[in-house]
């Protein structure tokens, strides 16, 4: 571990500028000179256009410019957005709808933006946009995850986008027909609303024939692209950068339709245009999240081992498919989909719905948390089905410790793993021995208290590969630009701190640059909890090249040959020689020199493998039924994340990631009324997790370092929403069971929670 990283706690370095109130949002460096973009966005659900007249806008005061579907096709632009689509079942390819920048002829959704206003002012756009007439003839709406209803697009008759697979449908379903227990449950996993901080926004402007696009995302080069096929230009003539970012959580992860509308609005005014979305807009047109509903069953032996597993699941797209749409509740809940069980017979069916709202497509975890939320509610209904323990039922499946590596029955390979460790640290930190005490005490209070066990593994994703450069400058400083994107996690910290780890070069003479694609020639972005891992790996890469180069440089300046010279992490050192330069010292001679050859270096690498992180969550409730409300106790948490470099950056990751499980188990509902209406489009009506709703976490880490990749780590930004939920919606399951409630669903709302104890069996819709 030592020459991986020191494994210390470090404070965020970028934190001090966020507390200064200096952070550089995009808003923050929009040209100051920027003409202001409002889009009018579709007032209903469904509907046919017959009318679009934006004349008067146009001649309002302040305003440079308004544009529909009509103008972007008659400048030559591409349109059409760009999303992955699967291969049915029967082999046939999934739906592909076309959907555009701006609403073609129909609007698919309350929100769907139409037209975008171009002023002087953010106030004369919004008045502007007012004078928009905006005509059209209702259609049906469809709203239920059920194939059929009033088609939203042409060639998707039955609203059906894809029928998909994983696994052998035929022997698994022997295997059921063998097995001495069968248990089964319908799990629901409601729709949430990312809600970062920063709501989406951009700015762009032309110098020339050159397009800068800034937008506050998780990567900047699949928007570079996608820029340049909808303009039809060069790639080289596209720049796009990313600034601070406050919150991306997945959701900033696709490309969104408005900035090509803000790109065409700069290009034909000849000035600068920005857009930042309220959050009414926000929560209207950013793309959801979950939403789909699951029929999961297991089969026991006669010792209660799981044997076999199967899926059916039915996920709501939303109106159109959005970038990853099709693949997070397919390729990427499959990953995972048995967890840390020993299952080879699994079956998987998810069949994707288009509903009258708006897209959906990943959220912290993407596909994971879904996949484990529904596993691990299935595993608490067996333990009760069967009348065994909830931790001895999982610990009869777990994967022994020496079958690893483990090839999964989805096809993933798990490297490593010590489950039943990694369980009894947390049995003995959540004080499980105390609970039934803690529960007669509750009752004494007229209080109803549950516990919950979720034991997660989630796989890490996106593009393996990635590159760094390392610069050193002039003044003595050092640049290691980076092809990931921070959004809050403490990249700069983390690479600073890696970096001086491998080199010797002081934390404080290091800075990072990232999110500019003029600046770094390729990176894969963040997402998937892939950026410490791949990141680690191509410094490490471009640390050996530097080293490497600098070596027969050094064999004549300290006299040696270059087998004898060693650098030890600080220092080249060799017998025979009084030298020891610092490589801060080895630049200065080089530039010296001239030999600014050996002032850059740059290098890509490419992990072998997936890491695959793992841990237990432990949820404690208390449930008060006079009133429904539910209080999370205790939480407790035991993390597998390999090696760290940053243990108290990482247990910041798993508190963020907790808070955002908890809050959608008991508070973040989504609501719509039959016609497509957003009910919940405030945080007057939408809750969100605050303080004081979570307790003090305890937090502890048991490492079974990564074969995946030479620093031993697992990504661990998404792990703590992917445990998260399912342990609460245990938690609380376990303090209603009692009274007779056999079927509790997410969110855990007061009213839903009141409700469900005035009669045990009403199931929650």
């Amino acid at each position: 571990m030592e020459k991986f990283g020191r494994s210390q706690s470090v404070k965020r370095i970028e934190d001090l500028r966020f507390l200064r109130g200096e952070g550089q949002y995009v808003d923050d460096v929009a040209p100051r000179d920027a003409l202001f973009a409002v889009f009018f966005r579709s007032p209903v659900a469904h509907a046919v256009i017959t009318e679009l007249d934006v004349e008067d806008a146009r001649e309002a005061d302040g305003v440079h410019a308004v544009l529909t579907y009509a103008d972007l096709a008659a400048a030559g632009m591409k349109t059409e957005m760009f999303a992955v689509t699967l291969e049915n079942r029967d082999g046939s390819p999934a739906a592909a709808p076309v959907r555009h920048m701006l609403a073609k002829d129909r609007v698919r959704f309350v929100g769907e933006p139409v037209a975008i206003v171009v002023a002087e002012s953010a106030e004369q756009a919004r008045d502007a946009a007012e004078m928009i007439m905006f005509d059209y003839e209702d259609l049906p709406v469809h709203m239920a995850r059920e194939a059929g209803g009033e088609a939203l697009h042409e060639d998707v008759a039955d609203n059906r986008a894809f029928d998909w697979e994983l696994g052998d449908e035929a022997k698994v379903a022997a295997v059921f027909d063998s097995a001495a227990h069968v248990v089964s449950l319908e799990v629901d996993d409601n729709r949430v609303i990312v809600n970062p901080l920063e709501t989406r926004g951009c700015f762009a402007e032309w110098d020339g024939g050159r397009l800068h696009v800034s937008v506050n995302a998780q990567g900047v080069w699949v928007p570079k692209d996608q820029l340049a096929a909808a303009f039809g230009v060069a790639k080289d003539l596209v720049r796009v950068t990313n600034p601070d970012v406050g919150g991306g959580f997945g959701m900033k992860a696709m490309v969104h339709p408005e900035m090509f509308s803000v790109a065409e609005a700069a290009r034909i005014t000849g000035r600068a245009v920005r857009w930042m979305a309220d959050r009414t807009e926000a929560m209207l047109a950013d793309n959801g999240a979950r939403d789909l509903v699951s029929m999961v069953e297991m089969a026991f032996d006669t010792d209660h081992k799981a044997i076999g597993y199967r899926v059916h699941s039915k996920c709501n797209l939303g109106a159109y498919n959005s970038q990853f749409g099709q693949i997070i509740q397919t390729r990427l809940f499959s990953r995972v989909l048995a967890g840390v069980y020993d299952l080879q017979d699994t079956y998987l069916r998810v069949e994707g719905i288009y509903t009258n709202t708006s897209p959906v497509d990943a959220y912290r975890g993407a596909g994971r948390p879904e996949a484990i939320y529904v596993l691990e509610r299935l595993m608490d209904r067996a333990a009760r089905e069967l009348g065994v323990d909830p931790w001895e039922l999982r610990r009869k499946s777990f994967i022994p410790s020496d079958a690893f590596p483990y090839a999964a029955s989805t096809g993933e390979t798990y490297d490593v793993g010590d489950f039943e460790r990694v369980l009894a640290r947390v049995d003995g930190l959540s004080d499980r021995a105390g609970f039934e005490t803690r529960k007669a005490e509750s009752a004494a209070r007229g209080k109803l208290r549950g516990q919950g066990l979720c034991y997660y593994i989630e796989s890490i994703l996106g593009d393996p590969s990635e590159g760094a450069k390392i610069e050193f400058n002039e003044d003595g400083t050092v640049t290691i630009y980076v092809g990931t994107q921070s959004n809050g996690q403490g990249h700069e910290t983390v690479y600073a701190t890696f970096l001086s780890d491998q080199t010797g070069i002081p934390v404080d003479r290091i800075s990072v640059v990232q999110g500019d694609s003029d600046r770094i020639a390729k990176g894969g972005g963040t997402g998937g909890s892939r950026s410490v891992t791949t990141q680690a790996n191509a410094t490490l890469a471009t640390v050996s090249k530097m080293i490497a180069a600098m070596v027969p440089y050094l064999s004549d300046k300290m006299g040696v040959d270059e087998s004898a010279i060693r650098f030890d992490d600080e220092r080249f050192r060799a017998e025979g020689s009084n030298l020891t330069p610092s490589m801060l010292e080895v630049a200065e001679m080089a530039r010296a020199d001239g030999r600014h050859d050996l002032l850059t270096h740059e290098e890509r690498a490419t992990l072998e493998a997936r890491s695959f992180p793992n841990g237990a969550h432990v949820c404690e409730v208390e449930v008060d039924p006079e009133t429904g409300m539910v209080e999370v106790d205790r939480y407790t948490v035991v993390d597998d994340f390999g090696n760290l470099i940053n243990p108290m950056l990482a247990e910041g990751q798993v508190h963020g990631g907790v808070a955002q499980g908890v809050g959608q188990a008991l508070m973040e509902h989504v609501g719509y009324d039959e016609d497509g209406q957003l009910l919940t489009a405030t945080f007057m009506d939408y809750a969100m997790p605050r303080a004081k709703d979570l307790p003090m976490y305890v937090f502890d880490t048991e490492a079974v370092p990564s074969t995946a990749n030479p620093m031993g780590m697992k990504g661990c930004g998404e792990a703590g929403t992917v445990g998260a939920m399912a342990a609460t919606a245990n938690a609380v399951q376990d303090a209603l069971w009692e009274r007779g409630v056999r079927q509790a669903d997410m969110p855990f709302m007061p009213q839903r929670v009141w409700e469900l104890l005035k009669d045990g069996s009403v199931t929650a819709q």
